[in-house]
C-alpha cells in the first residue's frame, strides 16, 4: 500500500506541475479550466479509494490480503491512466503496475489471473468507447499497449519460474548442509559413546575427568569418582554365553543412567567395569547414589540367568586438591578392590586418614 500512496503522490505532484505551467499556454490553461473539476474529483476518489483499502486490509482476513492489494492496484492503475492520458505521453505504462505488484508474491497463478484480468479490462475500456464512438481509436497505441501487457505477463512468469528454481536450489543446499551437520553430530556421538551400553566410552571418560579436575583446582568444585564392577561376570559369560553377558551389561548401564543426575557422568570404562563422576555433590550424596545403583542391580530379574541375580561392587573416592587424575583413579580402584576382597556386592568409600581405608556396606 505504501507503493500505491507514493504513486498517488507522484500523480498529484505531476498534476500540480502541469497546472502551474499551464499559465504559459492559453490552450493548456483552457484545458485545465474546463477539466479542473473532473481532475479534483478523480483525485478525491483516489484518496478515498486508498483509505478504504487501508481500512479493508486492516480488518480483512490474511487469506484475502494479496487479492485485495492487487485489485486495488488494478483499479488505481486505470484511474491514473485516465487522469494522466491527456497530459502525459506514454501514460499507458502505468497499466503495467498491477503486474509488477503481483511479482512481489511470487505466485504464478496470481500473476496469471491478474494479467488476464488486466488485458481484458484494457480491451473493454479501449474498444467499447471506440465502438460507441465516444472516443477516437488509435490502432498503433492499442497494439503497442497490448504487446507491452503481454510481454510484461510473460516476463513476470519467467521471473517467478526462475525465482522458484533458485528457491529450490537454496532449499536443496540447506538440506544438504543440515544432513552434513546431522551426520557429523552422529559421527561425533559414535566416537564418544559405547555402542553396547549407550554410556560414554573410555577415551571420553579421561577427557572429561581431566577437564573437570582443572575446573575443580581452579574453582574448588567437589568431585567424586566411583568405579563399579559386575561381580562374577566371567562366570556369567562362561555359563550362559557372551550374548547374555551383553544383556547384563546393557541392563546394568540402564540402571546407572536411570539413577544418576543430569550433572553426573557415566562411562563404560572397559569390559564389565563402569566409572561414575559426581560433580558439585557431597560425598554422602555420591555414596547414596552408588548404594541405590547397587540395590537396583541386585533386585533386577533377568530370565536369561535362570533365577540367578546380578551384583556389583563399587569403590568411591573424593578428589583432594593436588592429587591429580592418576591418584584419584588409583584410590577409587583400590576401594573397589577392597569391596571385592571383602565379599562383593557392596560400596567401599576411600577416606584419606593416614593409610586407613574405611569400608561402607
Amino acid at each position: 500500500m505504501i507503493f500505491y500512496w507514493l504513486t498517488a503522490l507522484l500523480l498529484f505532484v505531476s498534476e500540480a506541475i502541469s497546472w502551474l505551467t499551464s499559465f504559459k499556454s492559453k490552450e493548456s490553461s483552457r484545458f485545465w479550466g474546463n477539466n479542473g473539476l473532473i481532475y479534483i474529483s478523480v483525485d478525491l476518489f483516489i484518496v478515498l479509494l486508498l483509505c478504504a483499502v487501508e481500512l479493508w486490509l486492516r480488518r480483512e482476513k490474511k487469506v484475502y490480503l494479496k487479492r485485495a492489494v492487487l485489485f486495488c492496484g488494478l483499479v488505481l492503475s486505470y484511474v491514473f491512466y485516465f487522469v494522466l492520458d491527456p497530459i502525459v505521453n506514454g501514460s499507458e505504462i502505468i497499466l503495467v503496475m498491477p503486474l509488477m505488484t503481483s511479482l512481489v508474491y511470487f505466485e504464478k497463478m496470481l500473476l496469471k489471473s491478474f494479467a488476464i484480468l488486466n488485458i481484458v479490462l484494457y480491451l473493454i475500456v479501449t474498444l467499447v468507447p471506440a465502438v460507441l464512438q465516444w472516443t477516437s481509436f488509435d490502432s498503433a497505441d492499442f497494439v503497442l499497449v497490448l504487446t507491452v501487457l503481454l510481454i510484461g505477463s510473460m516476463l513476470g512468469q519467467s521471473v517467478i519460474i526462475r525465482s522458484q528454481e533458485m528457491r529450490k536450489a537454496v532449499e536443496s543446499l540447506v538440506k544438504s548442509e543440515q544432513k552434513l551437520i546431522v551426520e557429523k553430530a552422529i559421527s561425533d556421538k559414535l566416537l564418544k559413546i559405547d555402542a553396547l551400553t549407550g554410556l560414554y566410552n573410555h577415551k571420553t571418560f579421561h577427557e572429561y575427568i581431566e577437564n573437570l579436575i582443572q575446573h575443580a583446582e581452579a574453582n574448588g568444585v567437589p568431585i567424586h569418582l566411583a568405579v563399579l564392577d559386575i561381580d562374577n561376570f566371567k562366570m556369567i559369560n562362561d555359563t550362559f554365553g557372551h550374548w547374555v553377558g551383553d544383556i547384563v551389561l546393557k541392563e546394568v548401564a540402564a540402571r546407572v543412567t536411570k539413577l544418576i543426575s543430569p550433572n553426573d557422568f557415566a562411562a563404560r570404562y572397559g569390559g564389565e567395569e563402569f566409572a561414575l563422576i559426581f560433580a558439585d555433590t557431597t560425598a554422602e550424596e555420591a555414596q547414596g547414589c552408588c548404594e541405590a545403583i547397587r540395590s537396583e542391580v541386585e533386585q533386577m530379574i533377568l530370565p536369561q540367568l535362570e533365577g540367578r541375580s546380578v551384583t556389583i561392587s563399587s569403590g568411591l573416592c573424593s578428589y583432594f586438591s593436588g592429587d591429580g587424575k592418576e591418584k584419584l583413579f588409583r584410590n577409587a580402584d583400590g576401594s573397589l578392590y577392597q569391596a571385592k576382597r571383602s565379599g562383593k556386592n557392596k560400596v567401599v568409600v576411600y577416606q584419606e586418614l593416614g593409610s586407613m581405608v574405611t569400608m561402607h556396606m
